[in-house]
């Protein structure tokens, strides 16, 4: 009998691990991206690089209802965005600033950013994730998608491809992000 080569146990040992890949969704570096609560379609960009996910508004006001805390903002999109929108706070991240984004009058090496929940969807997949507030009206893209959102979405990201998964077409459940 003769001895499996090297390279063939090689790919042997390897392809165990490429079977989760299978159930996963390949999406392009950017991504039409729906905002179930308020009925938006925006064009995303999806960035390994970025832990959080962030959605471009203004007049970013917190407060209380009911003794919870809440926010409130106005989407900074486009004018056809003049309503304001009022959402439970779910937390407040701190963002690292870039390296001339330091604040030397506040000390402050981040940026603490109100974050809510949204529920989202892109092509066949919805998931509620974690979004921070900020104004991204100076970007291409009203939506930015982290990491930690692209692993609840069981994502993963060809940046030579985009808009690979299509418009979005999910269902009205959005599972809860763990």
């Amino acid at each position: 009998m003769r001895p499996i080569p090297a390279s063939l146990l090689l790919c042997l040992a390897v392809l165990p691990a490429l079977a989760p890949a299978a159930q996963k969704t390949v999406y392009g570096l950017n991504e039409y991206a729906r905002l179930g609560e308020l009925d938006l379609e925006v064009a995303a960009k999806l960035d390994t690089g970025a832990k959080t996910a962030s959605l471009s508004a203004r007049d970013i006001k917190r407060f209380k209802r009911n003794g919870e805390s809440w926010v409130r903002f106005y989407l900074a999109i486009d004018a056809a965005h003049e309503h304001p929108i009022e959402r439970p706070l779910a937390r407040v991240s701190k963002i690292k600033r870039r390296a001339g984004d330091y604040d030397a009058e506040s000390g402050k090496a981040y940026t603490a950013r109100p974050v809510i929940e949204l529920d989202i969807c892109m092509g066949q997949t919805q998931r509620t994730i974690e979004v921070n507030l900020t104004d991204r009206s100076a970007f291409q893209f009203p939506l930015l998608i982290g990491s930690e959102a692209l692993k609840h979405m069981d994502a993963l990201v060809d940046p030579s491809l985009k808009y690979a998964a299509g418009k979005p077409a999910c269902a009205t459940e959005a599972p809860k992000a763990e």
